[in-house]
């Protein structure tokens, strides 16, 4: 009768584990956009948040002008990739440009909604006691954007007429400073029938306005949109 003899084979060992892609890496390298030279989040990366329950203050300055306070914390929606981001203790000085929609559901609630542009001045990182922009330096910058959004109000506006399920539909869209390329504009602040969309962007998957809901209609606008540019 044959024998079988079993071969003796030494502890298992596991395979290396393959290096996991370093988020901070592609984070912190610069990148281009443009003539510009930039860190952190590639263009067209988006960010989702939950705010607390924040306290808005105002007060009437003018017949149609209101100074307004805001403060509140905001929280990720899901959880930051490890490595990404910046450091805790970074600060940011933001200029926010913005409608902001509001209707009186009773006595003392309103709904309200806000879309528009916010605009990134300076920043201190977290081992630096000092901002990466004078206030000096941030005014000239604020003031060169205000410059170029009233330039494209002025002089650039797209003027908008079409069909849409059933209705006509007439306004313009405005470009928003520094996202046009060979004289077209890839994202742009739409009003339609007097009342203001929100920014409409061309994405690899189509054009898309602020709302999941309004997709066909973002086609459509972004069908006169390239009619007009052609």
């Amino acid at each position: 009768m044959a024998t079988i003899t079993k071969k003796k084979t030494g502890p298992k060992t596991k395979k290396p584990a393959k290096n996991k892609k370093d988020v901070s890496t592609s984070y912190n390298r610069y990148k281009t956009f443009g003539e510009q030279q930039y860190t952190g989040m590639k263009i067209g990366g988006h960010h989702k948040w939950y705010y607390d329950k924040g306290v808005w203050k105002e007060s009437k300055l003018t017949p149609d002008l209101w100074r307004i306070h805001y403060e509140v914390i905001k929280r990720r929606a899901g959880k930051a990739p490890t490595g990404s981001g910046a450091k805790v203790g970074t600060g940011y000085e933001w200029y926010i440009l913005a409608h902001q929609r509001v209707v009186k559901l009773n006595a003392d609630d309103y709904t309200t909604e806000m879309t528009g542009l916010k605009l990134k001045l300076a920043h201190k990182r977290a081992d630096k006691g000092k901002w990466s922009a004078s206030a000096a330096s941030q005014r000239k910058s604020l003031i060169q954007f205000l410059k170029d959004m009233i330039h494209e109000l002025e002089q650039k506006v797209v003027p908008l007429e079409f069909e849409f399920d059933g209705q006509t539909w007439k306004g313009e869209a405005v470009p928003v400073p520094g996202t046009c390329h060979d004289g077209v504009c890839f994202a742009l602040d739409v009003t339609l029938n007097d009342e203001h969309l929100g920014i409409i962007r061309s994405l690899k998957s189509g054009w898309k306005l602020d709302h999941d809901e309004d997709r066909k209609l973002a086609a459509a606008i972004g069908e006169e949109i390239v009619l007009w540019y052609e």
